[in-house]
């Protein structure tokens, strides 16, 4: 086995043990509220606890669900790139911390959608990236008031976005790889979407 072999496995392993903190397991549990797993679309995510009624909550695991995407990426790129390691090891983190929140090693491999992680990977792979998909999330959700509706039109507009801010093919192919395993997490919700059952939040 090379070194650089070795430290792949290294930064897979070490970015998906990040991504299996979940924040909305940890949150609720800090803040004395009911486990998310266990009501609304029982997804331990910030909708599901925005839903559950917690403010507060939710951005608390928005921010955390968030940063753990953007650092595993942001250690990467700014750590170890410099050291001679290629895009490679910014693939591997992006896509290992993301799967570590939806199937995370600490709470039975059943976690989150992974919206709030994905968008810390972009912001970290290139922020005007990130901006862009969230101004596509937040102007969806502006009109629409539907959070799932959101994510699938963001999760379908970041791959294009991707290829006018990210000059690696590799890393094009890896933002693609994101946005199809989001929209797969979203198939209940998609499912919801065609009869007219979707969740609306209202102001």
């Amino acid at each position: 086995m090379t070194a650089d072999s070795f430290m792949l496995i290294l930064v897979a392993l070490g970015s998906y043990l990040l991504g299996s903190l979940s924040f909305a397991v940890v949150v609720s549990r800090w803040m004395k509220l009911p486990d998310p797993r266990t009501y609304g679309s029982k997804n331990p995510g910030a909708t599901n606890m925005l839903r559950g009624g917690s403010r507060a909550g939710a951005a608390l695991v928005l921010l955390g669900d968030g940063l753990k995407g953007w650092l595993a990426v942001a250690l990467v790129i700014h750590g170890l790139i410099p050291l001679g390691l290629d895009n490679r090891a910014v693939a591997v983190a992006a896509v290992a911390v993301f799967l570590g929140h939806g199937y995370p090693l600490f709470f039975g491999f059943k976690g989150g959608k992974g919206v709030a992680t994905a968008l810390g990977v972009l912001l970290a792979l290139n922020p005007l990236l990130g901006l862009c998909s969230m101004v596509v999330w937040l102007s969806v959700m502006v009109v629409t008031r539907i959070s799932s509706l959101s994510a699938l039109c963001a999760s379908v507009a970041t791959p294009l976005f991707g290829v006018f801010f990210l000059s690696s093919g590799l890393l094009k192919s890896t933002v693609l790889l994101l946005s199809l395993i989001l929209l797969l997490h979203h198939h209940a919700n998609i499912r919801k979407l065609i009869s007219g059952d979707e969740t609306i939040f209202r102001r």
